[in-house]
């Protein structure tokens, strides 16, 4: 993945055949951390009607990944945002739909993750052929991640 182009309108990368094929099978992958992972609403633990707002957050939660799912659909399928050339795909976003792209792959990394286990370390152990597919996407995912904003601060470092 290489950035072309980055303007305050638009984000322009370069992605080959075989890095579009594996984008593409992460994205699916969206949404990967589970509904059940909770997270407290207050540190202290004091909320009023703790239960109610907690199904309320779940709520909004899920709606909002339903969108997010629509809306990368979308994207995907929109040839102003991912078009064919002759030497792989470019993949155009404008600076907040960056933002949120990398989120979508953070969905998928940290739901990998947990998937895993909340490990630590990765060991070599830990890897079979049940885990293998929850590890690769975690990977993958965070490829993307890395490549995305290193082509980015590469291009505002020169």
């Amino acid at each position: 993945m290489k950035l072309l182009s980055a303007s305050e309108q638009k984000l322009v990368f370069h992605l080959g055949k075989r890095e579009k094929t594996l984008l593409c099978g992460i994205l699916a992958l969206y949404p990967r951390v589970p509904p059940a992972h909770k997270r407290p609403l207050s540190r202290s633990g004091k909320v009023p009607d703790a239960e109610g707002n907690q199904k309320l957050l779940d709520e909004a939660l899920t709606e909002q990944r339903a969108a997010n799912k629509k809306h990368l659909e979308a994207l995907l399928a929109n040839p102003k945002k991912l078009s064919e050339t002759p030497s792989g795909w470019h993949l155009t976003l404008k600076p907040g739909e960056f933002e949120w792209f990398l989120q979508i792959l953070n969905d998928v990394r940290v739901g990998s993750w947990l998937s895993l286990g909340s490990p630590e370390n990765i060991h070599l152990n830990l890897l079979s052929e049940k885990t293998a597919p929850d590890f690769w996407a975690m990977e993958m995912s965070g490829h993307f991640q890395m490549r995305m904003l290193a082509a980015l601060e590469d291009r505002a470092s020169t």
